[in-house]
């Protein structure tokens, strides 16, 4: 028992180790010891699928004016001429009063479809000296420069113009960039950490000084190409300016001064606090309050996606330009809301990937921005994120390390499935409700490391230990008893060590004369059926098979496999193998083979079980004085008869049958004399003529004890009458020596056997 429990105690704390092991590995990960940039594509899957399974709602207030395939079927292709744009302003700004609108799009060139650059152009050249011409391309010029006609209808009005910046080292700076948010001197010295830009495409300087403001609308592109974040700030030479999403949302709440506010710690020095530069939010003056809008590094926010994008996207009304312009729209859908002018036609690239669509409408990326500024509701990566990676997997670890061990396959799926849907749940709960991005592949590829371990431990180390077992016992035990003993390797092993077992010895009698009358050919058959059949019945009640003798054949009950009812089973084998060999014998003469006659000695006692032999072959068998009487007893059951003797240990251990007391005798090579017996039938199934027969040859063998030598052979005689046994006729031969040569006068009735 000992033995056992130090076995898997060795075996859990190899498994915890290997478990600690992977744990570290994991940590080790989650600090940036070892590479993990597949880890992190792994969780930015993570983080599109929560995007993915958030179902969109309409938000009312946010409206996107499509320049889609309508538009442009019915007002020109695009860019429209400026008359047309500053008509589409009037109708957002002044019928349908707009809260803000934010162009998705730049007018970095001067508009010349009207013709009138041309004229002037003339005016100052060829038709210098015509008065009149010059006063009368002055009366048209309202008319004619749509740039100043755009101008006109963007003044006073809620418009913010878009335009983009540039890295590109070929990228050409033009237009007019809007008033910064604020710049570096306003810092008063203090580090910012931004996205920077070089250059810049912005609108005509007439246009973006009219517009009540300007915002970039470059979005962050990630690594494998997806558009999950854009900054709400980005630094240009000394000025850092609002994106679209910013900027249409602050006009569209009448904000005024936009200002960064920072991390600080009060033991901070203010030196030490210049230098920090860990940005906490973005203060927007919006009266008689001020509008805090978190920010992660740079200065960007994460897109919430709140549909899969486009008309038919659920999360924003989009609106027919066309529809715009004639004031086609009803007013009820559209008075007063914020208003997006950009394009879903894929012919002017405006289309983004993302989480939720590989094709998205890159206005609705700041009508998603949006609507998180006017909600408050952000989803961040918080600065614990790291403390919280290496806390959930230093508590999966230790949980798993620990429990998986002493769980079956079974329970250890459950456990894994369950502590991997856990992990989800969770996550996906502090995102919902909370707004927190926080890591989990991580932590779920350990959970997946730990099962994975764990089933390869039991695979590779248990299936060896079972395949061990198979190999140790399966010429000796039936295959269900190996699969039994295989599901507990552990417990079963080749040592030797002292049971108490009951051992069997058969054996063919006559079988020198057996194997003189058949050719070799068919003698091998012979033994092969006969041994095949002895086999079967001694595996089929959990016998263990010891050893073929020739024609012999050697035989346990109680180990390797313990086996309570070792005798009754013992008995029961010998029985049957007496039944089997009438079967046997009824094919053997069809073949005109010699009838097979078995004699059986069984005997139950402590003996030595386990690996023996030598250094070049060993087996395992079982050695003893209870081994050996049971093949003395083997030996004598010709000298009396009988098909199956057993010794008095047996009759003890298994008293669920009947049995006939033969003799007490005293066997070669021990001194103490023992009462032997032949098992008859379970005791519930003797026949009574049987059971009658078997209580007078016991009163016989009492008066021949007694010396009664004319009453016990009267007995006999009467017995053999009945039914002729060589038991009778033996015991007639002893009555009738014991007259003529009498016993001694303390003659015990044991029968003495020098020979084996």
């Amino acid at each position: 028992m000992l033995r056992r429990l130090r076995q898997a105690l060795a075996k859990y704390w190899a498994r915890w180790l290997l478990a600690l092991a992977l744990t570290v590995v994991a940590a080790s990960q989650v600090i940036g010891v070892l590479p993990g940039e597949w880890v992190g594509r792994l969780d930015l899957f993570f983080y599109d699928l929560r995007m993915r399974v958030v179902k969109a709602e309409l938000d009312p207030r946010i409206v996107i004016v499509d320049i889609d395939e309508r538009s442009i079927a019915e007002l020109g292709r695009w860019p429209w001429s400026r008359d047309v744009v500053a008509q589409l302003v009037k109708q957002m700004t002044q019928n349908y009063h707009a809260a803000s609108v934010g162009f998705d799009v730049v007018f970095a060139e001067p508009d010349t479809s009207s013709g009138y650059s041309r004229l002037e152009e003339l005016a100052k050249g060829e038709l210098k000296d015509v008065p009149q011409f010059a006063r009368q391309l002055q009366a048209l010029k309202p008319e004619m420069d749509y740039d100043a006609r755009l101008a006109d209808a963007l003044k006073g009005q809620p418009v913010v113009m878009g335009y983009a910046f540039s890295n590109e080292s070929n990228a050409v700076t033009v237009g007019q960039l809007p008033a910064p948010a604020f710049t570096v001197a306003d810092l008063g010295g203090r580090r910012l950490e931004s996205v920077q830009w070089r250059s810049y495409g912005a609108n005509l300087s007439q246009l973006q000084l009219a517009a009540a403001a300007g915002g970039f609308f470059n979005p962050m592109v990630d690594d494998d190409g997806m558009v999950r974040s854009v900054a709400l700030i980005s630094r240009q030479a000394d000025g850092f300016y609002e994106s679209l999403a910013l900027a249409t949302a602050r006009v569209a709440l009448n904000g005024k001064r936009i200002k960064p506010i920072f991390l600080r710690n009060d033991m901070m020095s203010d030196e030490a606090a210049r230098d920090y530069g860990a940005l906490d939010s973005i203060a927007v003056e919006v009266k008689p309050d001020t509008l805090f809008i978190p920010v992660e590094r740079r200065m960007t926010a994460q897109v919430t996606y709140r549909g899969h994008g486009g008309p038919d996207g659920g999360a924003f009304r989009y609106v027919s330009a066309v529809d715009v312009v004639r004031g086609a729209y009803p007013h009820d859908k559209l008075d007063g809301r914020i208003m997006l002018v950009g394009t879903t036609v894929p012919g002017l690239k405006d289309l983004r990937a993302t989480p939720v669509n590989p094709v998205y409408p890159g206005v609705e990326i700041h009508a998603n921005l949006i609507a998180s500024i006017l909600d408050g509701d952000f989803k961040q990566r918080p600065d614990f994120a790291v403390g919280y990676d290496m806390l959930q997997v230093v508590l999966i670890g230790l949980l798993l390390g620990l429990l998986l061990p002493m769980l079956g396959p079974l329970w250890s799926i459950v456990l894994t499935l369950a502590s991997a849907f856990g992990l989800g749940a969770f996550n996906f709960w502090l995102y919902d409700a909370g707004g927190l991005v926080l890591p989990l592949a991580t932590a779920l590829l350990l959970v997946a490391a730990l099962f994975i371990c764990n089933l390869g431990w039991g695979y590779l180390f248990e299936y060896r230990n079972r395949k061990a077992i198979v190999n140790l016992f399966g010429e000796y035990v039936a295959p269900e008893l190996v699969a039994e003993m295989a599901a507990n390797p552990e417990s079963y092993n080749m040592e030797g060590e002292i049971r108490e077992l009951t051992v069997m010895f058969s054996d063919v009698r006559g079988f020198t004369t057996i194997s003189e009358s058949l050719p070799p050919n068919e003698l091998r058959e012979y033994i092969n059926v006969y041994l095949t059949a002895m086999s079967e019945d001694i595996r089929n009640d959990r016998g263990t098979l010891d050893k073929y003798i020739g024609d012999a054949v050697m035989a346990f009950w109680g180990a390797p496999l313990e086996v309570p009812d070792h005798a009754a089973r013992a008995v029961a084998t010998a029985l049957r193998m007496q039944q089997t060999t009438v079967k046997l014998n009824e094919e053997f003469i069809r073949r005109n083979w010699p009838p097979l006659k078995i004699g059986v000695g069984l005997n139950t006692g402590q003996m030595r079980v386990g690996d023996m032999g030598s250094k070049i072959r060993k087996a395992y068998t079982v050695m003893g004085d209870a081994v050996n009487l049971s093949s003395r007893l083997e030996s004598i059951t010709k000298v009396y008869g009988v098909g199956v003797l057993v010794g008095h240990a047996t009759r003890e251990a298994a008293p669920g049958f009947a049995y006939r007391e033969l003799d007490r005798v005293r066997v070669k090579g021990k001194n103490e004399p023992v009462p032997i017996y032949e098992p008859l039938a379970p005791e519930a199934e003797l026949d009574p003529e049987l059971r009658a027969e078997v209580g007078q040859w016991h009163a016989a063998l009492a008066a021949l004890r007694a010396q009664r030598w004319d009453e016990a052979e009267a007995a006999i005689l009467a017995l053999r009458e009945k039914n002729a046994r060589g038991l009778y006729d033996l015991y007639l031969e002893r009555i009738t020596h014991y007259r003529s040569d009498p016993p001694p006068a303390d003659w015990d009735g044991v029968t003495t056997f020098e020979t084996k």
